[in-house]
């Protein structure tokens, strides 16, 4: 097939989520993204790509390195996959970790518990990792495990100073309505934008700035 004539590829988004729980979300998200044009890696719907030769972790982040996009939803989960005996962080950690220091083109959800559960420790003195590890939580749980708000730290970059943070927007929510008005807002503006690029080519806007031969500057 000549160059000229082959499709041009869709944006690969990736979703990386806990999944129990925000499966109804999940749905969402993913039908309006795909209806936006993207392709969307979404291990709820077993569009990661998979190579039977490597682990889930290593499919997973092998994800998060190959798409132009990433999507986090931070809930009051901390999400599966972790390995309880060496205490290693969960898979959805390990993609937003991932995503971070890539410095891939993000957007992220964050719940409103979650924020709230964050904001409550630290009024009680503990509002880093570190005064957080030895808590033990009992009973009926706000956060299924702490490591959830170390997550949320990395995706605020809590241990910068304001005025040095960047790329650290997290949209709180509290229901899937919420969460859908950012997910329309912000990618369906980007389709957009990718949109008018492919219909018109960049030496063809450049073009238009040129002054034309033999006419005013």
């Amino acid at each position: 097939m000549s160059p000229s004539i082959q499709p041009k590829r869709k944006p690969v988004i990736m979703v990386s989520s806990p999944v129990y729980g925000i499966e109804e979300l999940l749905e969402q998200v993913f039908g309006i993204l795909n209806g936006a044009g993207f392709t969307v890696w979404m291990s709820h719907k077993g569009t990661i790509p998979v190579n039977s030769q490597k682990s889930n972790f290593e499919n997973c982040l092998a994800a998060v390195e190959a798409c132009d996009l990433f999507l986090g939803i931070l809930t009051t989960r901390y999400g599966s996959g972790k390995d309880n005996e060496s205490g290693g962080p969960s898979i959805t950690h390990q993609e937003i970790t991932r995503a971070l220091k890539l410095e891939k083109p993000r957007w992220f959800l964050a719940h409103h518990d979650l924020i709230f559960a964050r904001s409550l420790l630290g009024d009680l003195g503990f509002k880093t990792s570190a005064k957080r590890v030895g808590l033990k939580l009992t009973g009926k749980k706000l956060v299924d495990d702490l490591r959830v708000i170390d997550v949320y730290d990395e995706v605020i970059q809590a241990e910068k100073k304001l005025r040095d943070r960047r790329g650290n927007w997290a949209q709180p929510y509290a229901t899937p309505q919420d969460a859908n008005i950012f997910v329309v807002a912000q990618f369906l503006r980007y389709a957009d934008a990718v949109q008018f690029i492919k219909d018109q080519p960049l030496a063809a806007l450049t073009a238009r700035e040129q002054p034309k031969k033999g006419g005013k500057s």
